[in-house]
């Protein structure tokens, strides 16, 4: 009886130490993005390559009917005709995704929640950013200008020929 308790407990070793072997061998799960600055406050910057199509982050927050919302509040997201999310809790991370007028990410509505999506490929350093729509557009930035990084990129100049003058 003593003897197949000892093997009983050896092969249970044996099979941990494979466990934690593979554990081992496995990447520990990096980050997709940090917060810092950007032109226009803080930003989401992704930290490593994000794949198009990928899941960046949900909207989340406090869900309000829209006629009830204190619209001087920054984070609150339209969802429907009724109702928005506020997302000013500072767990929601992607209250940190600005507004570009070429954005990198797509906010889409799944279960009446807000998923954000890699719209195309973004680089590491590159900031995560989707357009926030033409109603907050012509309310909020079109007063001010807007300073995303597509419309404040210096624009190459073009190249002028010299025509020939008529005078010789």
């Amino acid at each position: 009886m003593r003897a197949r308790r000892t093997i009983e407990v050896s092969q249970l070793n044996k099979k941990i130490s494979r466990k934690s072997k593979t554990a081992a061998r496995r990447r520990p799960k990096q980050p997709l993005f940090r917060i810092g600055r950007s032109r226009t406050g803080l930003g989401l910057f992704a930290v490593v390559p994000i794949r198009r199509g990928r899941f960046i982050a949900r909207y989340s927050g406090k869900r309000v009917r829209w006629e009830d919302a204190d619209h001087r509040a920054k984070y609150l997201f339209h969802v429907g005709r009724e109702w928005a999310i506020d997302g000013s809790p500072r767990s929601n991370i992607a209250r940190y995704i600005n507004h570009s007028c070429k954005p990198n990410a797509v906010p889409y509505m799944v279960g009446g929640k807000i998923h954000i999506y890699a719209r195309r490929r973004i680089e590491p350093g590159e900031e995560i950013a989707y357009d926030y729509g033409k109603e907050y557009f012509d309310l909020i930035l079109k007063p001010i200008g807007c300073k995303c990084d597509a419309c404040q990129a210096p624009r190459p100049r073009r190249k002028t020929t010299r025509r020939p003058s008529a005078r010789r």
